[in-house]
């Protein structure tokens, strides 16, 4: 069966043009200096006059779903690819593992740079200025060429350093790593593009079409991972190294995929090859005083990852794989409060656009009773299921104890995450990335890995304290960030 995937997109287009439409945000009237529109501090509970709870749920899972969709099968791919990866064995798992906070720490500048351009494109859309949205993807995409190509060079020249940096504390997984890490360097700017057309889709709340490229890109990703991993349907057997390629090249059909549905042309935002990618420094300050603070925010949650796994990685190969099945889990669960995040950056910086602080404030109250729901249900899930959910990647015995141990601590991370991925998605959306950047140096980079090294070599705790020290790093992020929300100073952001 042959499948048209330009003319796929197309329809998908098409069908997003004659969605209904009408948001609630576009009944209000723009703000002005005659009305007080929430302009002031306070977080006010009240509904905007002509606007019902129901038509604020359809905007909000308008967004989410296909954001929601599109993550949780991504994740599902990744989760394949580690059950793949772990018939191996757990030297196999713990060597994947190692490359994934490399991997994230270069891509650190360019995935900041995709939240201003996300919050930019959002607060053009809400300004019905598509002039200003088509300039900032623009401008964005040539950031995001230079910067992935950069770190692409520099990943596959170091990739050894990395990994052995990340507490390799075994030849093959030194050695599978480090092979791991330098094939994924040559598909980076694929997937450093694409990201960027991801993050600036969602700015204009076309989050369908990114649905589509991605579920595409994550089928192709499973076929090749079952070919390659294990040398099935005549392809060569390369362990590690085919999880690897067949990433790659997943993410290099999404890149064709996203580009075909930007040059297309029938959405708000589109890529306009004729005016060119010659760097426009006014657009570009723009991106970077919402990006900067970002990265620095990046900066210091990978910086924290790092020294937490490392920590972690000190406990031995066993341990160690059974923290990568429980992250790997926990990053399924992340899809929720991140889809519903996506809703509130788009809302806010649309509503922003209008000067309506009142709607943005209105979404995102009801964003995270929608969010909460759902992490309770997980909770529920993680907390009685967790013995046949860490048995799907692994028959150890020992892994299959400990991770169900483990899930109980993540089941109780649920609610907590869920609202903080929603408040720091809208804070995102408003510009407000210093405050984000603040919370994340006090949570992340001191208080995670300074209690999981206090729970695991003081108080002997073993895995379950480097997880103890998570959630609380959880809890105290979602507070302040709740704190930071309640404060209204983000009302007041000017991009």
């Amino acid at each position: 069966m042959n499948i048209d995937f330009r003319s796929l997109l197309h329809r998908l287009g098409k069908r997003k043009q004659k969605q209904p439409a009408v948001m609630a945000l576009d009944i209000v009237e723009v703000g002005n200096d005659t009305v007080d529109y929430g302009q002031n501090d306070k977080v006010s509970k009240h509904i905007p006059e002509g606007v019902s709870s129901k038509m604020l749920y359809q905007d909000i899972v308008t967004i989410a779903w296909p954001s929601f969709l599109e993550m949780t099968l991504t994740q599902l791919a990744s989760m394949v690819d580690m059950m793949m990866v772990g018939q191996l064995g757990s030297w196999a798992i713990s060597s994947v593992g190692l490359t994934t906070q490399p991997k994230f720490l270069l891509m650190l500048m360019f995935m900041a740079m995709n939240v201003g351009a996300t919050a930019l494109v959002a607060r053009y859309k809400g300004e019905g200025s598509p002039q200003k949205a088509n300039k900032i993807l623009r401008q964005a995409f040539l950031l995001t060429f230079v910067l992935s190509l950069v770190s692409s060079i520099f990943g596959y020249i170091y990739a050894e350093d990395m990994v052995r940096f990340m507490g390799a504390s075994e030849a093959i997984t030194l050695k599978q790593g480090t092979i791991y890490l330098r094939i994924q360097m040559l598909g980076f700017v694929p997937l450093a593009l694409t990201s960027t057309a991801t993050a600036s889709l969602r700015g204009v709340g076309s989050t369908r079409i990114s649905m589509v490229y991605n579920l595409i890109a994550n089928l192709v990703n499973v076929f090749f991972n079952y070919g390659l991993i294990g040398g099935r349907m005549g392809f060569p057997k390369m362990g590690v190294a085919g999880a690897s390629l067949a990433t790659i090249i997943g993410q290099s059909v999404a890149f064709v995929l996203a580009i075909t549905a930007l040059l297309r042309g029938n959405q708000y935002i589109r890529l306009n090859l004729k005016e060119g990618f010659k760097p426009d420094w006014q657009a570009m300050k723009s991106i970077f005083k919402i990006g900067i603070p970002s990265m620095i925010e990046q900066a210091f949650m990978r910086t924290g990852m790092i020294l937490y796994v490392k920590t972690v990685a000190s406990l031995g190969t066993v341990a160690y794989a059974t923290h990568n099945i429980c992250m790997n889990i926990q990053a399924m669960s992340f899809m929720t409060g991140q889809a519903f995040g996506v809703s509130g950056t788009s809302l806010v910086g649309q509503s922003l656009g209008k000067h309506r602080p009142d709607m943005a404030q209105a979404y995102v109250r009801h964003t995270r009773r929608v969010g909460l729901g759902i992490a309770v249900l997980l909770s529920l899930i993680f907390f009685f299921l967790g013995k046949p959910i860490v048995s799907l990647y692994t028959n150890e015995a020992e892994v299959i104890a400990q991770g169900a141990r483990i899930l109980m601590f993540v089941a109780l991370v649920q609610p907590l995450q869920s609202s903080q991925f929603i408040l720091a998605g809208a804070l995102r959306g408003a510009g407000d990335t210093r405050a984000t950047a603040v919370i994340s140096f006090i949570t992340i980079l001191i208080i995670r890995p300074s209690l999981a090294q206090f729970s695991i070599n003081v108080l002997d705790w073993g895995l379950e304290g480097a997880w103890f020290a998570l959630l609380m790093d959880q809890a105290i992020r979602s507070l302040l960030v709740l704190f930071r929300f309640n404060s209204g100073k983000w009302k007041r952001i000017k991009v």
